[in-house]
């Protein structure tokens, strides 16, 4: 969804120009924001968001928003498009790295009330792209609904985990939903049934060129203390296995169901290797870890730094998993 603006090969004064038309423009898309969206609508200039991501690194967006309703993001994506401006949507900044230059363009977040309801009719459940996961998961435990618990420590929204087929402790976010709520770029809305849905691991291609705005999922009836305990033992075990300080999650797709990255990189002897305030968790060697002040160079370096040694020692090609974006 994020679109790079490549200005490097050009002569210096030409990328003068080009920075200044660009700064130019986003201040006039700014203006065009001002007067066209509503009051309730979050919009910021050059945002930080090293604090809007879990692993605390990365530069600014030329422009922040939240929009507060779907017609406020249909204008939003409107007046991006008449002004050729790359938008990018961001969740609650898990499974995500930003550059230390930032994102050039629009970064859209949909966080506000209208997109993190939570409605339970029976078995089904109908939540917004910016529910929170943990809050779904707590809502179909007092409902007395199973089959979403291990959505409970994964920290993200909806439409994040729709976006990656986000999943844990043996469960996938696809595994559970019913219909997708979405919107392509004109702001058209489309409700699918899952049938007409791919995901893949780690992945739904639709959701790389359109925006997220809800499912209804899918539960199964169980006694709420029967759900709470097997959230508890999930609780548990993640506070067991993985590093509590900031990181992006798993940073390496799995090789092979055989192989996961964390034992490839632990038997490679990476586990406390760092790079600046960057580290490799000697809790969990597939999630690396901020340890105060580290950049987003010092985690980029850190992650080429495993690629190289897991494809020189064992010839295995490691794939990220965490999403990279923005510029250096």
């Amino acid at each position: 969804m994020s679109t790079v603006w490549k200005l490097a090969s050009a002569p210096v004064s030409e990328r003068e120009e080009a920075t200044c038309d660009h700064a130019e423009l986003i201040s006039d898309l700014f203006r065009d924001f001002q007067v066209a969206l509503p009051a309730a609508t979050l919009l910021k200039r050059d945002e930080p968001l090293a604090s809007r991501t879990t692993l605390r690194v990365g530069g600014p967006a030329d422009i922040y928003v939240e929009p507060s309703s779907e017609n406020a993001l249909t204008s939003v994506l409107e007046l991006t498009r008449l002004r050729n401006v790359p938008v990018f949507l961001l969740g609650r900044g898990s499974n995500l790295l930003v550059r230390d230059g930032g994102i050039r363009g629009v970064v859209v977040r949909l966080s506000q009330p209208e997109f993190a309801k939570i409605e339970i009719e029976g078995d089904r459940v109908k939540a917004g792209a910016g529910a929170k996961l943990k809050d779904l998961a707590n809502a179909t435990r007092r409902a007395g609904l199973a089959g979403l618990e291990f959505l409970e420590g994964i920290p993200g929204s909806l439409g994040g985990a729709l976006r990656m087929n986000a999943g844990a402790m043996g469960g996938w976010t696809f595994d559970r939903v019913e219909r997708l709520r979405c919107m392509d770029r004109l702001g058209e809305v489309r409700d699918l049934p899952v049938a007409e849905v791919e995901f893949t691991y780690r992945s739904c291609p639709l959701l790389t060129t359109q925006i997220a705005l809800g499912a209804t999922l899918r539960g199964s009836g169980e006694s709420a203390e029967t759900v709470k305990a097997r959230m508890d033992g999930y609780s548990q075990k993640r506070w067991d296995s993985q590093p509590n300080q900031p990181s992006a999650g798993c940073t390496f797709k799995n090789p092979s169901p055989e192989l996961p990255a964390g034992k490839l990189i632990d038997q490679l002897g990476l586990k406390g290797t760092r790079v600046g305030d960057a580290m490799v968790s000697d809790v969990h060697a597939n999630f690396f870890v901020n340890l105060g002040k580290a950049t987003a160079r010092d985690v980029l370096d850190l992650i080429e730094l495993v690629r190289v040694r897991a494809r020189e020692a064992r010839g295995v090609e490691l794939e990220t998993e965490v999403e990279i974006v923005g510029e250096d």
